[in-house]
């Protein structure tokens, strides 16, 4: 006799807040990508290490909306992985390019904490990783 496995739906991380977090990092994505991409097509030899820098964060903000919506705990834990590290980077670049700006002659989507993104790339993995943690399953 074989015991068959039944497969759970998925765990919604989508669902009142979360709502939000996919339409804010939605917006991350489209700000980034849209910016990293005309930058580096039009003027990579200007500053390098910035426009490479968006487009990281755009991958990751892209990354992240995935796993929010796709839902479930694998992707909840993958996400919360990308969080914590989106974190790091912002608070990373942001410290570095307030001790030496010259290492960017042009701004990041992570330059000065997201300053130039009304702080929203480092409240965002903040409310993130709450939101992760809170719905972890049991």
């Amino acid at each position: 006799m074989v015991a068959t496995q039944e497969k759970q739906p998925r765990q919604r991380l989508i669902s009142g807040p979360g709502i939000l977090l996919v339409w804010l990092y939605g917006v991350m994505v489209v700000g980034a990508v849209s910016r990293s991409v005309y930058q580096i097509a039009t003027e990579l030899d200007r500053a390098p290490l910035a426009y490479t820098l968006s487009a990281v964060a755009g991958v990751v903000y892209g990354f992240i909306t995935y796993t929010l919506v796709r839902g479930g705990e694998r992707a909840r834990r993958a996400a919360l992985v990308c969080c914590a590290a989106e974190l790091v980077g912002v608070l990373t670049v942001g410290t570095w390019t307030l001790v030496e700006p010259s290492a960017f002659p042009d701004a990041t989507v992570w330059s000065d904490y997201g300053m130039g993104y009304l702080f929203i790339p480092v409240l965002l993995p903040l409310t993130a990783l709450y939101w992760l943690r809170r719905a972890r399953t049991a």
